[in-house]
C-alpha cells in the first residue's frame, strides 16, 4: 500500500475523510442516474411510468443492495489482510469471490424472470402501473450480472483502500445512463422500458470498461485461473457478510411493505412516495459513504491492533455527519416541494411527496450517527450485532408505525416518513449500549492481562 491507502498511520480525520470524498462523490453519481430515470419518465413519460420505476426500482433495489452488503465481507477480509501485512491472500481471497458472486448472479437473473409479475402483484402496485411494473423487472434482470459485479468490483478497491476507481466507474455509468434515457425516453417514447434499459446499459458498460482498466493497473497482488474457484475464503468473507445481506434484505422487505402500504392510498401517493424516495437516496449519502469508508478504515486498524484510531474514525464520522446532515434535514423539511417539483409537474404529487420528506427530514442527522457505529463494528467483523439491531428497528418501530400512520383516516405521507428517524434513534440506542458493553469487556481483558 501506499500512504494514501495505509489508514494505520497519520491524522485518522484526514485519512478517513480523504477516503470518504471519492466514494460520496460516486453514491452522488449513482444516486444521479438513478434519479434520472424517474427525472426522465417524469418530465416525457407518464404519472403511470412513474409508479412502474418507483415499484420496480424497490424490488430491484431489494436484491442489489442484499449484493452489495455480501461485498461488504470482501472489503473487510481484504482490509484485514492489509492490515496484517499478509497481501499475498488477496488473489485467492477474490478469485473465489467471483466464483460466488457470478452463481449468484445467475440464480438470481432466473428468478427476477419468472417471478416478476408475482412479486409486481405482491407490491399491490396500482393496476395502471402493474404490466410497466413487470416489465422494468423483467428488463434490469436481464442485466443482473452486471449489477452484481458492478458492487463487487467497487468493492474490490474499496479494500484497497482505493475510493477513486469506484468513483470512475460510476462516472462512466452515470454519463452512459443519463443518454440512455434522454434518447430511449425523451427521444423515443420508450417510457419505462427506456428507462430499464438505459439502467442495464450504464451499468454494463462500467463493467466491461471498469475489467479493462484493472487489467492495465499494479494492484499488488495476483489473481490466476486457479484462484477461480469455491475455497474457504467464501466462508470466511460471507461471515462478515452474511449478517448485513441478511439485514438488508429484512429491512428492503419493510421498505416493500412501505411501499405496498402506500400504494393503498393511489396512484399520486404511490407517485409521489417514488419522488420522494430518490430524494430520500440523495439525503442518505453522506451517512452511506461514511459506514462504507468506515468499514475498510476500521477493519485495517483492527488487523494492525490500533483500536485507538479505530474509535477515533467512529467520532470523527459521527461529528462530520451530522453536521452536514443538519443542514440538509432543514432544506428538506422547509423545502422540500421545490425538489421534488424537479421529477414532475403534477401538484398532486409534489404535494404527495413533499408530505413524506417533511416526517422523513430528521433521518439527514440520525442516520449518521447509526451508520458510524455500523461502519465500526462491521470493521470488527461483528456484523450478526449490526443484523440484529437492524431488525429490531426495522420490525419493531419502522414496519408498524409506518403501518399504523398509513390506516389513519385522511392518511398523510408525513407519519409514514416520520417511522424512519424514529427507529433510527432506537437503532443508535442499541448501538451505544454494545458499544460500551464492547468496552467493559476489554478493560476487563486488559486488567486481567496486567495483574
Amino acid at each position: 500500500m501506499n500512504d494514501r491507502q495505509n489508514f494505520t498511520t497519520g491524522s485518522v480525520p484526514k485519512k478517513l475523510l480523504g477516503f470518504m470524498i471519492p466514494i460520496l462523490f460516486a453514491l452522488i453519481m449513482q444516486a444521479m442516474y438513478s434519479a434520472v430515470d424517474l427525472l426522465i419518465v417524469g418530465q416525457f413519460g407518464t404519472t403511470e411510468g412513474i409508479s412502474g420505476v418507483t415499484t420496480g426500482s424497490n424490488i430491484m433495489n431489494m436484491v442489489t443492495f442484499t449484493i452489495s452488503a455480501l461485498t461488504t465481507g470482501v472489503t473487510v477480509v481484504m482490509g484485514m489482510y492489509l492490515g496484517e501485512n499478509k497481501p499475498e491472500k488477496l488473489g485467492r481471497l477474490i478469485g473465489s469471490a467471483v466464483s460466488f458472486f457470478l452463481t449468484v448472479a445467475l440464480v438470481m437473473t432466473l428468478l427476477l424472470l419468472v417471478f416478476a409479475r408475482q412479486l409486481a402483484v405482491i407490491m399491490q402496485t396500482p393496476a395502471e402501473a402493474l404490466e410497466l411494473t413487470v416489465l422494468y423487472i423483467r428488463i434490469c434482470a436481464v442485466g443482473y450480472v452486471f449489477i452484481v459485479f458492478y458492487n463487487f468490483i467497487s468493492s474490490i478497491f474499496r479494500g484497497l483502500g482505493d475510493s477513486k476507481m469506484p468513483l470512475v466507474f460510476v462516472a462512466i455509468a452515470c454519463v452512459v445512463n443519463v443518454i440512455g434515457d434522454l434518447v430511449l425516453v425523451a427521444g423515443l417514447h420508450m417510457n419505462v422500458a427506456g428507462a430499464a434499459i438505459a439502467t442495464v446499459g450504464a451499468q454494463a458498460v462500467s463493467v466491461l470498461l471498469s475489467l479493462y482498466l484493472i487489467c492495465k493497473k499494479d494492484l499488488g497482488f495476483t489473481i490466476t485461473l486457479k484462484d477461480i474457484r469455491f475455497s474457504s475464503e467464501i466462508k470466511r468473507f460471507l461471515k462478515v457478510g452474511l449478517p448485513l445481506a441478511f439485514q438488508d434484505f429484512l429491512t428492503n422487505l419493510t421498505f416493500l411493505a412501505l411501499c405496498a402500504f402506500i400504494n393503498k392510498l393511489g396512484l399520486d401517493a404511490s407517485s409521489g412516495y417514488g419522488i420522494a424516495q430518490k430524494i430520500q437516496s440523495f439525503i442518505m449519502l453522506i451517512p452511506v459513504a461514511i459506514m462504507q469508508s468506515m468499514s475498510a478504515v476500521v477493519a485495517q486498524n483492527v488487523g494492525a491492533g490500533k483500536e485507538d484510531r479505530a474509535k477515533e474514525a467512529m467520532f470523527c464520522g459521527m461529528g462530520f455527519g451530522s453536521a452536514i446532515g443538519l443542514v440538509v434535514g432543514l432544506l428538506v423539511f422547509f423545502r422540500g416541494d421545490l425538489t421534488a417539483a424537479l421529477f414532475t409537474r403534477d401538484a398532486a404529487v409534489i404535494l404527495r411527496a413533499f408530505e413524506f420528506l417533511r416526517g422523513f427530514a430528521p433521518e439527514a442527522v440520525v442516520t449518521c450517527i447509526l451508520f458510524s457505529f455500523m461502519g465500526y463494528f462491521n470493521g470488527h467483523s461483528q456484523s450478526l450485532f449490526v443484523m440484529i439491531q437492524g431488525l429490531a428497528q426495522s420490525f419493531l418501530i419502522r414496519l408498524p408505525l409506518s403501518y399504523i400512520m398509513s390506516i389513519q383516516p385522511d392518511a398523510t405521507l408525513t407519519g409514514v416518513g416520520a417511522a424512519a428517524p424514529a427507529a433510527t434513534c432506537f437503532g443508535i440506542l442499541l448501538c451505544l449500549l454494545y458499544y460500551l458493553h464492547n468496552n467493559r469487556k476489554l478493560a476487563k481483558s486488559k486488567r486481567m492481562l496486567y495483574d
